[in-house]
């Protein structure tokens, strides 16, 4: 089945490209992660890549559908989509109330990683969204900053209780990226690979963050609270899963490497 599940998505992602949205080059670096490259603590190589600006938008994604009506709402395999696909838009390719230039969110990662892959792009690896989002506006990482680290966790304080508001609103962090933290949860490529354990000894040296593998959260910076929330949800998601606060945005390897197919999860 999950092989399946697989022909699937990956047919689905040989799609006519859609218009690119705006991408911003990042350098890449050796980052202190939350989900160490070995398990323990050595630092992830995040190697050059570049990434939306910001999230994928309802307009953006009301363009894909209408390109691709297998990925309406109705339209969709079952098998790649929950029952609350889409659920605030009005019909199969219109968003209704919902604002054009507000994030897209109840899109399976199906869905995101099909839109990714019609834009010659990919769902950013975890490492690279880590790297991205540890920056504020003026620092590329942030993250000893305690009055940043509870700025951002505030945002988790508030009821998700409406729509999220459009994007850009804020500030753009130092890589020039909008709303890494404030708006949205965002799916990642290796979501699948997350494995969260508090336990040390649970860690099997096996599990390393990678396309076919798993990780296992350290807890090694609990600063990063936030941080650590994003990774506990995406952790508990499976592919034909949403949620009414969860969007995505796209990136592509320095080498604009094509997505990866890949085992459903």
């Amino acid at each position: 089945m999950k092989r399946q599940l697989t022909a699937l998505a990956c047919a689905a992602m040989l799609c006519t490209a859609a218009a690119a949205g705006d991408y911003v080059a990042l350098p890449g670096a050796m980052l202190r992660s939350v989900m160490p490259a070995d398990g323990k603590e050595a630092p992830a190589n995040v190697a050059p890549f570049s990434m939306r600006t910001a999230p994928v938008t309802n307009a953006e994604f009301r363009a894909f559908v209408l390109a691709h009506p297998q990925w309406q709402r109705g339209q969709a395999p079952g098998v790649l989509v929950s029952s609350t696909y889409l659920s605030g838009w009005r019909g199969a390719a219109d968003h209704g109330t919902l604002a054009p230039d507000s994030p897209v969110t109840n899109v399976s990662w199906h869905a995101a990683t099909a839109f990714c892959a019609s834009e010659g792009a990919r769902l950013p690896r975890w490492h690279e969204w880590e790297y991205a989002a540890a920056a504020d506006a003026t620092h590329a990482d942030a993250r000893d900053d305690p009055q940043w680290l509870e700025h951002i966790l505030n945002w988790y304080a508030h009821p998700a209780s409406t729509p999220p508001s459009r994007v850009r609103g804020e500030t753009p962090n130092f890589h020039g990226l909008y709303d890494m933290h404030g708006l949205i949860w965002e799916w990642v490529e290796d979501y699948s690979a997350l494995f969260v354990s508090a336990d040390s000894r649970t860690m099997d040296p096996r599990k390393v963050l990678d396309y076919c593998g798993g990780a296992a959260l350290s807890l090694g910076d609990r600063r990063n609270y936030a941080v650590l929330m994003r990774i506990a949800l995406l952790a508990a998601m499976e592919g034909a899963q949403d949620g009414g606060y969860l969007g995505f945005r796209c990136a592509r390897g320095a080498d604009n490497d094509p997505p990866t197919p890949k085992e459903s999860p």
